[in-house]
C-alpha cells in the first residue's frame, strides 16, 4: 500500500504557469494593449503599415515563452513583496527605491530581450531611457506601488516584441524575392501569403 504521506513528484503546469502571467500583469494594471502600444511607437517609423493587431498577436507570442513566463512572475514577485516589506534588508530597501546602482531588475529584462535576438537591446534602451505609456505610470513612484521590475519586463517584453516583427517582415520579403530564409521566420511570412491569395484582384 503507497504511503498517504509521500510527496507528489514536482511536475510543472504549463498552462497554469501562462496563466498567472497573464493574471498578474492584469493586477499590476498592465493590459496587452498598452505593451503593444510601445511595440506599435518602436515600429511603425519602419513597418507604416503595422497595425495594432498586428503588435498585440507578437506582444502574447513573447508572452507564450517560458523564459518570459518565468521572468514577469519573478519579477513581479519581487514588487509584490518589497511593496509589502517582506523581504531583508537591505534588499528590501534597494528595490522599495529603486536602487540606481541596484541592476538586477535590468538584468531579468535582458532575459526577455535575448529571446529574439540581440536586436532588442537597442528598442529596450530606447523606451527604458524615453519610458512612454505605460512606462511612465509604472514610474509614478507617488502611487504607492513598486515597480521596480515589472517597468523594466513591461520595456522588454515590447523590445522583444519589436525584434519579432523585424524578423518576421524580413522574412516576408526574402518570401516575396524568392529568397532563402530561416524557418522559425516563415509563420507571418505563410500566413501574409495565404491572406494575400484570398484578396479579390
Amino acid at each position: 500500500m503507497a504511503d498517504a504521506n509521500a510527496k507528489i513528484p514536482y511536475s510543472l503546469n504549463s498552462k497554469k504557469v501562462a496563466e498567472a502571467t497573464t493574471f498578474w500583469l492584469h493586477k499590476r494594471g498592465v493590459t496587452l494593449e498598452e505593451i503593444a502600444e510601445l511595440v506599435l511607437l518602436l515600429q511603425k517609423k519602419y513597418y507604416p503599415g503595422l497595425t495594432m493587431e498586428e503588435c498585440v498577436h507578437n506582444v502574447e507570442m513573447v508572452l507564450s515563452k517560458r523564459e518570459v513566463q518565468n521572468a514577469v512572475l519573478t519579477g513581479i514577485q519581487l514588487d509584490v513583496l518589497a511593496e509589502e516589506g517582506k523581504l531583508l534588508s537591505p534588499l528590501q530597501e534597494m528595490i522599495e527605491n529603486d536602487e540606481s546602482l541596484y541592476g538586477v531588475d535590468e538584468i531579468l529584462a535582458f532575459s526577455i530581450v535575448n529571446v529574439y535576438g540581440s536586436i532588442g537591446f537597442t528598442n529596450y534602451g530606447y523606451v527604458d531611457k524615453l519610458k512612454p505609456g505605460v512606462l511612465e505610470r509604472l514610474n509614478d513612484k507617488s502611487t504607492g506601488q513598486i515597480h521596480t521590475y515589472l517597468d523594466d519586463i513591461v520595456g522588454a517584453v515590447a523590445a522583444a516584441a519589436s525584434s519579432r516583427i523585424a524578423h518576421r517582415k524580413q522574412a516576408e520579403r526574402e518570401q516575396e524575392l524568392g529568397q532563402p530564409h530561416a524557418p522559425e521566420d516563415l509563420e507571418a511570412a505563410s500566413r501574409k501569403a495565404a491572406t494575400d491569395k484570398l484578396q479579390p484582384e
